[in-house]
């Protein structure tokens, strides 16, 4: 099918950087996504409609919100609907009256069903914060970073009915420091997932779009992150319970418990003793080091319970802690 290409339009404020424009509906919630969509109005395309999710209530005060790509899209004048189902049938007429000519999607938080992935005539391209087949599923970078993980990327991929199983368009790698949390990989993929879906559209101009198969057989999934994920009890090996807080900070965040009371633990680094599972080994200016299966852990930045994120030495100052003390005990 002709592709229904349209020039850029010279616009003092934009910084064109390809030659030819397409009609794009776009489809994501959080600021991975709106990163996203900051890439393409910068590089002058049309984004005709935006799809996000429903305005949620945040926050302790539970006050209603929209979402980081709703609100990017309504500051740059573009509409935005936010339907609760992707099955009406009325969902399905708008996206076609559109005329567009491909639908992007990052971390929209909705599977599309085959009636909306067959509307588009150059199809349902997906943003995917992992080298594909690994990680598939709903929380690619946490897991990178929970598994220890060494290297990660951005796949940009066609979509399919199935979780993440779509050919492969192109790959863009990046290495992942042992001290890296997913927040800072969470920021930096989401940059190079703009950049990404940019090379994509270059390869488009020019009639050069790959694709490749993916190996359902090397395929590993990256599940939600459930409450029981954060929980830090101290039973696995120090290098494992330092991936598991990297991988969970800041967001949802790790957590344990110390004399019945809930911590968050934001920041820790390996350590150099060992002892008894769960027991606090020294306590000072480095932080809090705790023994694990196998090795230890010092604890650098934590939350107790009803307070804010602090150091460990700042916390040290207002609570009496004695080496032996257990974690969870």
């Amino acid at each position: 099918m002709t592709m229904k290409w349209r020039m850029k339009k010279n616009k003092s404020n934009l910084k064109m950087k390809g030659g030819l424009i397409m009609k794009i509906v776009f489809m994501g919630t959080p600021e991975f996504a709106s990163t996203a969509l900051q890439a393409l109005i910068d590089d002058g395309q049309e984004i005709a409609l935006v799809l996000s999710q429903p305005d949620k209530p945040k926050g302790r005060g539970y006050k209603v919100e929209e979402s980081e790509v709703k609100r990017l899209a309504l500051e740059n004048n573009i509409e935005v609907i936010t339907p609760t189902t992707l099955k009406d049938v009325s969902v399905h007429e708008k996206l076609k009256s559109v005329g567009a000519d491909l639908f992007i999607v990052a971390a929209y938080g909705k599977i599309l069903p085959k009636a909306i992935l067959d509307i588009p005539h150059m199809g349902c391209i997906n943003i995917h914060a992992s080298l594909l087949p690994a990680l598939r599923g709903a929380a690619p970078i946490n897991r990178a970073i929970m598994e220890g993980h060494c290297k990660g990327g951005i796949t940009i991929m066609y979509m399919d009915e199935g979780l993440d199983t779509g050919d492969i368009i192109l790959q863009e790698e990046m290495d992942i420091p042992p001290d890296m949390t997913a927040g800072e990989y969470h920021d930096k993929m989401a940059l190079l997932g703009g950049k990404a879906i940019i090379k994509f559209l270059r390869l488009a101009e020019n009639g050069n779009i790959p694709r490749c198969v993916q190996d359902c057989s090397v395929a590993t999934y990256a599940k939600k992150i459930e409450k029981n994920d954060c929980y830090i009890d101290f039973s696995l090996t120090a290098k494992q319970t330092l991936n598991q807080i990297r991988g969970l900070s800041p967001y949802p965040c790790g957590y344990t418990f110390l004399c019945d009371k809930r911590i968050k633990i934001f920041a820790a680094r390996l350590g150099n003793g060992s002892g008894k599972a769960r027991s606090i080994l020294s306590a000072g200016i480095d932080g809090i080091e705790v023994a694990c299966s196998e090795g230890s852990i010092l604890i650098t930045e934590l939350c107790p319970e009803g307070k804010g994120r602090m150091t460990a030495e700042n916390y040290l100052r207002g609570n009496k802690t004695e080496i032996g003390t257990c974690f969870n005990g």
